[in-house]
């Protein structure tokens, strides 16, 4: 049951696949970034967990709405407006280049008109989305699975995210990095970041951090950690917060710079879902402790369902 709930997800057997999903999700992720009104800390961009998949949420298109969804379970690409415009492209092996050739073709055929940069944010050696004939595989069970561990994940994000009372960010996937991430704001402006972050522009890296964040997330690998973990970090990094002690399993690392939980380590858990909401709530409490926050002003009760909060 627990393999089912929390399924293995082993970056080597889906490395291909994520390094191609990837790049289609940032196909899709630029589209709505193309499209819509820039939101604080780059909060338009990113792709939200469904009861199928990843979608983009509703797109503003002039006086009507665009969504796009990736559905895991049909593997099929869902393109619909609310004018009643609806297209498939199906989830197969298929190259970069096809598939942002077919995705702006179903766009064009419904009358919406973008233009979107082709050069992919974040990822080494970076490839011209229409030039892109390396990336090109697809193992729908292993996209299954991955979708899976993020429906779990998302629950869990958003049960910690309710006992915050301060400006806290969605539960949202992040194309860019390919990793889906909740932050806490204390409040207060932060130093200038110095950026220099592969593949993402100054200015956006700046505007991201332009105030104390404490941020958590889960990442599924990549060639440069290759396995799946949660991380948790605060910028800036407040003195004493890597030597917090937080949940056992977890430990901080220097070279990435934040407290790393292996994926593994929760899933093989007696109960993954109080592990993992221990590690969030841990590392939250080090980094807003080790920051001076105004932890009474900003904190409440985990919420329940129908359950008002007490004031």
């Amino acid at each position: 049951m627990r393999d089912a709930t929390w399924p293995e997800l082993s970056y080597p057997a889906w490395r291909d696949t994520a390094a191609t999903l990837q790049l289609w999700t940032q196909i899709v992720g630029k589209i709505r970034l193309s499209l819509s009104p820039w939101l604080n800390h780059g909060w338009q961009v990113p792709l939200y967990v469904s009861a199928r998949g990843l979608g983009t949420s509703p797109i503003p298109i002039g006086h009507e709405i665009l969504e796009i969804e990736f559905d895991f379970l049909s593997h099929l690409l869902r393109v619909r407006t609310s004018s009643g415009e609806e297209r498939e492209l199906p989830l197969q092996p298929q190259s970069v280049a096809d598939f942002y050739s077919r995705i702006l073709t179903v766009l064009n055929d419904i009358g919406v008109e973008v233009a979107i940069n082709e050069m992919p944010n974040e990822v080494a050696d970076p490839i011209r989305f229409s030039e892109d004939r390396v990336h090109a595989s697809y193992d729908r069970h292993a996209a299954h699975r991955f979708w899976r561990v993020l429906v779990q994940v998302d629950r869990v994000f958003k049960l910690f995210r309710s006992g915050f009372l301060g400006k806290s960010s969605p539960v949202h996937f992040f194309w860019g990095s390919f990793d889906l991430a909740v932050t806490r704001f204390s409040g207060r402006s932060a130093p200038p970041h110095p950026g220099g972050v592969p593949g993402l522009p100054d200015p956006v890296t700046r505007e991201a951090y332009s105030h104390e964040v404490s941020s958590a997330g889960f990442w599924p690998g990549g060639d440069a950690f290759p396995q799946p973990a949660f991380y948790s970090y605060a910028y800036p990094e407040p003195p004493g917060f890597r030597d917090a002690k937080v949940t056992p399993g977890a430990s901080f690392d220097a070279t990435l710079g934040e407290f790393i939980l292996p994926y593994d380590t929760v899933r093989q858990a007696d109960d993954p879902d109080a592990l993992l909401l221990d590690f969030l709530v841990t590392t939250y409490n080090a980094a807003a402790d080790a920051g001076a926050w105004d932890r009474a002003a900003l904190e409440c009760t985990i919420g329940a369902p129908a359950q008002v909060r007490t004031v």
